[in-house]
């Protein structure tokens, strides 16, 4: 167990803030002053043999993935690839991804995250504003990198086929022929199989010289304001945060197997699966999909102790094992949640069925992503995001100008300082000016700090509800409304009113045989709620929320979209 709180590091820095949060004290831990393509370098070295990823039937140790990553730098260095060019990767979580993420380090460039999520014309026009010249996607997902006039110079393809069942193989091909068909590139952009492109390079192969401040990665963000920007990560931000993660007791180098199931080209999954996996000399069971009847099997065969997830995951395995008394996920050992808020009755009951240790964490994008996240030796406060992470300083700072400090208990915006903060936006000074305040991250959420030092999500500062004066923080009303009996889930958004400024307006998903009572919810309201927090308009579905593929719910979605229902008396 690393130790949480120590000193503060030895930068010179005033914190007159300090006494305010008696034991949010980080440790000033050393990170290698080396890119990013040294910690496979480092992992090679120490553990040749060990299996580095699987991925259905194939494993790659560490000492092949190292090869493959030289020859895919080789590769590059052929067609021309300069320092600092950008390689746009569009794939799901294969083991080719550490490949070329590894190899376009070692050469000197840039990883533009594409998301298969991504329609055509999102994906391209990323590919374009970062000027990528090189994508790698699987063969499937060619149909968005053949969108537009603007198209790389050089598009490499692998596929999922190969490796697949039988059975799945065959549907692979059905749907790479619907998608595909004879659609190839403009004239000009070069087609080439991966695979036989690495067969042919060599495996010697010089990294070039890299400035640690450099930039390393860039993906697309909502940011802290919803507008779709471009976060820009060096190699410090990142190599800091794979320190950071890896020496948060997950386990002991060279021994732990870690479920990667979360997307790689989400910052979460590349930091917490991929490269503190790496720099712990981790073996990564992977798979393209969290699908529980597939993952489950794998945790089963290939006993990973170690697993990031999102509450959605942890809800599914959860069901899984409930009605199925046979899984077996007792080779879990730990537990990070992140991307959403972490439900405590559903951290309870995984941590029952597996005997794992459940704790919450904290991160953003802009923050490489972790922040936060709460103590793995028991001590974590359920309902917190636990305690900044090693050399991260946080605090509650007021809503309005964003310059006082505010005590224990008081809600204000949540702001973070650390190495593992981003270099800014790509070609957008001034949404990085709005964020990036005297070397602080601005981070949107809204936040409390507790006397031992924890901090809780309220909310996002754009979600918070302002009903006659009152404000509303929509997570603590949902919680509440989740204890109605036949109430699945809540989502809370503010609605424009002339009296009050705005209303509280809930939409729940009920259970499909429930006959919900008006009259009777909303007594059960007057019973639990505030006056300003009871929902004064309430829409009823059986379908899930809408949600983005970490599970955190589009509360914009749901003010666009949504109808309003008369308010019943």
């Amino acid at each position: 167990m690393p130790v949480l709180y120590d000193q503060w590091p030895h930068d010179g820095l005033s914190r007159p803030w300090h006494s305010l949060y008696p034991k949010c004290v980080p440790v000033n831990l050393e990170y290698p002053r080396e890119p990013l393509g040294w910690l496979l370098e480092d992992a090679a070295a120490h553990y040749p043999e060990k299996i580095a990823c699987r991925y259905y039937n194939q494993k790659v140790s560490y000492r092949e993935l190292l090869s493959q990553a030289r020859r895919f730098a080789a590769v590059l260095k052929r067609e021309g690839f300069q320092p600092g060019d950008r390689v746009g990767v569009l794939l799901p979580n294969v083991p080719e991804y550490l490949v070329v993420l590894f190899g376009t380090w070692m050469a000197g460039g840039i990883i533009v995250a594409l998301s298969p999520l991504m329609v055509a014309s999102a994906a391209s026009a990323l590919a374009h504003n970062t000027g990528c010249r090189v994508v790698v996607t699987l063969d499937v997902l060619l149909p968005l990198v053949c969108h537009g006039k603007q198209q790389p110079d050089l598009v490499l393809l692998t596929s999922l086929s190969s490796r697949m069942p039988r059975l799945a193989r065959l549907g692979y091909a059905w749907v790479r022929f619907r998608r595909i068909g004879f659609r190839r590139p403009r004239p000009g952009t070069k087609l080439r199989d991966l695979q036989e492109a690495l067969d042919g390079a060599p495996e010697k192969y010089m990294p070039v010289a890299i400035d640690t401040e450099s930039p390393a990665y860039i993906l697309p963000t909502g940011g802290t304001t919803g507008s779709p920007k471009a976060v820009v990560l060096s190699h410090r931000n990142l190599m800091a945060n794979a320190c950071q993660l890896s020496r948060w007791s997950l386990g002991r180098s060279g021994e732990e197997t870690i479920l990667a199931v979360i997307p790689f080209f989400h910052c979460y999954g590349l930091s917490t699966c991929l490269l503190s996996g790496v720099a712990m000399g981790a073996t990564l069971v992977m798979h393209h999909r969290f699908r529980p009847a597939s993952v489950v099997p794998l945790i089963e065969k290939h006993r990973p102790s170690v697993i990031f997830a999102v509450p959605a995951m942890l809800s599914a395995l959860n069901a899984v094992v409930r009605h199925n008394k046979k899984s077996d996920l007792t080779s879990l050992k730990v537990c990070i949640s992140g991307g959403a808020p972490l439900p405590q009755q559903v951290a309870e009951e995984f941590s029952k069925l597996t005997g794992c240790v459940v704790v919450e964490g904290y991160g953003l994008s802009e923050a490489s992503p972790v922040t936060h996240a709460g103590p793995l030796d028991g001590t974590a406060v359920p309902g917190t995001i636990g305690v900044p992470l090693s050399d991260t300083d946080a605090r509650i700072v007021d809503i309005a100008t964003g310059t006082e400090t505010l005590p224990c208990g008081e809600v204000g915006e949540l702001v973070v300082r650390g190495p593992q903060v981003m270099l800014g936006y790509w070609n957008n000074q001034a949404a990085t000016d709005r964020v990036l305040r005297d070397g602080w991250l601005y981070t949107g959420d809204l936040a409390t700090c507790d006397e031992h030092g924890c901090f809780r999500i309220v909310d996002r500062k754009k979600d918070m509800i302002i009903v006659s004066g009152f404000k509303v923080y929509p997570a603590d009303v949902e919680e509440v409304l989740r204890g109605y009996p036949g109430v699945v889930d809540a989502a809370i958004v503010g609605q424009p009113d002339e009296e009050s400024g705005e209303l509280v307006k809930a939409i729940l998903v009920v259970e499909p045989d429930v006959n919900f009572n008006r009259r009777d919810f909303d007594a059960f309201a007057r019973r639990s709620l505030s006056a300003h927090q009871r929902p004064m308009v309430v829409e009823t579905q059986t379908e899930d929320l809408p949600r983005n593929f970490l599970g955190k719910v589009l509360r914009r979605d749901l003010r666009e979209t949504l109808t309003q229902i008369p308010v019943h008396s």
